[in-house]
């Protein structure tokens, strides 16, 4: 117990001091209190630093059963031990229902009283196995337990979505704050009477109906009601609104299945862009994951025998159509000679962390069609290869090695990644224009689409994204969103790309808005390092 620090509230000034004495031999440190109003205070003070509370019930200005009250209010966890008298028994059934853990009669036996605090504080520590610090929340140890009790059950697995930028952005204690703020939101949506709320883990929280009759159709209409009360309603910190969006996974299946398959749906729900899917088995999971394992044998086997190559897509002048320059897409080729796209494979890559592999092999690649075919080339890059220290390194000395070539090189940031740390990227633009290679913004106004980054941005050019321009022959607002992003950034001084311009009609639209350069199938589509 000499790691332990202890609150201990009694009015006897005599018995106080003696207790107190002994007490400083076993603990580390001991906060003193003459009634429960000062307990309490000195809890409220120093909640954070007390372990465990002794107390007196009977005590001037606030008794020891309000003190407990209050403070169970505040951490229902703390572990408390009273300390009465034999007239007064009859408040232990009270303390007992306030959650009071154990109680010793007066006089006290001082060697009963520390095998007391002992089995208090182990009882705590098994009793954390089970509760979540930050929200006070069951955890996912206890969400197992209480999933065995039944036979069938209801369960939501819910995600706040990019939690790690919240953190990044306000502060891990902030973040805190914020998932608690999240959990008491849960807690008024569903009602504990039919619902039990769990932290699962970081981001994620279940909600469970462990063995009501409820439909999933109905639990669904719940979800989607808290889903959006959530999205239209900032979280309040201090002065600031945070805004957040979540993913919701439902399923309903035997207490050995339901958790397994929340995970698997809201990973698919987020793969699918769907704010709420239920579990169903039409859904192949089985075929996913055996997908999964082939392409991740697969990169590892194409980065250490060269599959993987590029693809350049031609950039021609709008007006002209002649070429300008090529974008460098990777592709990966099998044994039999036949090429196969990234969607395939890059996702996989970034999560087995091969991704870094990949940038480097089209660094490489690209700077060969520049050395070997006089040609401008373009690559993309994202922020997590910028804020990685070990990517970043790697691609300014491989710059550094050729740079009699790297003029003829640019770079496309994509856009539709969120960016978290400007000055990163504005070292990056540095450092790279040193070497007199050209910086874009790709895929705008694909995903965060923050003007003010193309102010706060050194770049050359901005590539607007494909899924308006495809559309520009039938879709009038995808039109007024290109024409908006267009006249911005020519204001600016920056070039414009449009890329999917698939047909004649979508190039003609292109045109007419004075879009400076083009790229689609319409005029290539992407051709081999030998083709080109």
């Amino acid at each position: 117990m000499d790691s332990y620090t202890i609150l201990y509230a009694e009015d006897e000034e005599n018995l106080r001091d003696i207790t107190l004495n002994i007490l400083k031999g076993f603990t580390k440190k001991q906060y003193v209190a003459c009634d429960g109003q000062e307990g309490l205070e000195l809890f409220k003070k120093h909640e954070e630093e007390i372990d465990l509370i002794i107390t007196d019930i009977n005590m001037p200005r606030m008794n020891g059963l309000e003190m407990i009250k209050n403070i169970k209010e505040i951490n229902s966890n703390i572990p408390i031990i009273v300390a009465t008298a034999f007239s007064n028994t009859e408040y232990l059934l009270e303390a007992i229902d306030i959650g009071v853990d154990k109680y010793i009669l007066k006089p006290i036996d001082m060697k009963k009283l520390l095998q007391i605090m002992s089995q208090s504080l182990l009882y705590h520590e098994l009793k954390d196995l089970y509760i979540d610090k930050i929200t006070k929340l069951p955890n996912r140890n206890k969400l197992k337990k209480d999933l065995n009790a039944n036979q069938e059950d209801l369960m939501a697995l819910i995600n706040i979505d990019k939690f790690s930028t919240i953190n990044d952005l306000y502060g891990e204690a902030n973040g805190d704050k914020i998932l608690y703020k999240f959990s008491q939101e849960l807690l008024k949506d569903f009602s504990k009477d039919i619902f039990t709320t769990y932290r699962i883990e970081a981001d994620k929280f279940a909600v469970v109906t462990l063995g009501s009759y409820l439909s999933v159709e109905e639990f669904k209409g719940m979800c989607e009601k808290f889903a959006d009360k959530i999205e239209k309603n900032s979280i309040k910190l201090d002065e600031h609104s945070i805004d957040l969006h979540i993913t919701i996974g439902i399923a309903k299946a035997d207490a050995s299945d339901v958790y397994r398959y929340t995970q698997r749906v809201i990973n698919y729900a987020r793969r699918k862009f769907e704010k709420i899917l239920i579990y169903k088995d039409s859904y192949n999971f089985q075929e996913d994951f055996q997908d999964n394992m082939k392409w991740v044998k697969k990169v590892k086997n194409g980065i250490q025998n060269n599959r993987f190559t590029a693809y350049y897509q031609p950039i021609v002048d709008t007006k002209t159509q002649k070429i300008y320059k090529y974008e460098a897409l990777i592709r990966y080729v099998e044994d039999n000679g036949d090429v196969i796209s990234p969607y395939k494979f890059l996702d996989i890559a970034k999560k087995v962390k091969l991704y870094p592999k990949i940038i480097e092999i089209m660094l490489v690649k690209s700077i060969k069609l520049i050395r070997e075919k006089n040609k401008r080339v373009s690559v993309n890059i994202s922020f997590a290869d910028i804020s990685s220290s070990n990517t970043r390194n790697h691609i300014l000395d491989t710059l550094e090695q050729n740079k009699q070539y790297v003029n003829l090189l640019e770079f496309e940031i994509l856009e539709s990644e969120e960016i978290s740390d400007f000055n990163a990227v504005r070292k990056f633009i540095a450092d790279v224009k040193s070497y007199g290679c050209a910086v874009g913004v790709d895929d705008f106004g694909a995903g965060y689409s923050n003007f003010n980054m193309l102010t706060d941005l050194d770049i050359d050019f901005v590539k607007i994204d494909g899924s308006l321009v495809k559309e520009l022959d039938k879709n009038n607002n995808h039109e007024i969103i290109v024409e908006t992003i267009s006249s911005f950034t020519k204001k600016l001084g920056f070039k414009t790309v449009a890329e999917f311009v698939c047909n004649e009609e979508v190039y003609k639209k292109v045109k007419k808005l004075d879009i400076d350069y083009s790229q689609g199938y319409y005029f290539s589509e992407p051709i081999s390092f030998e083709m080109v």
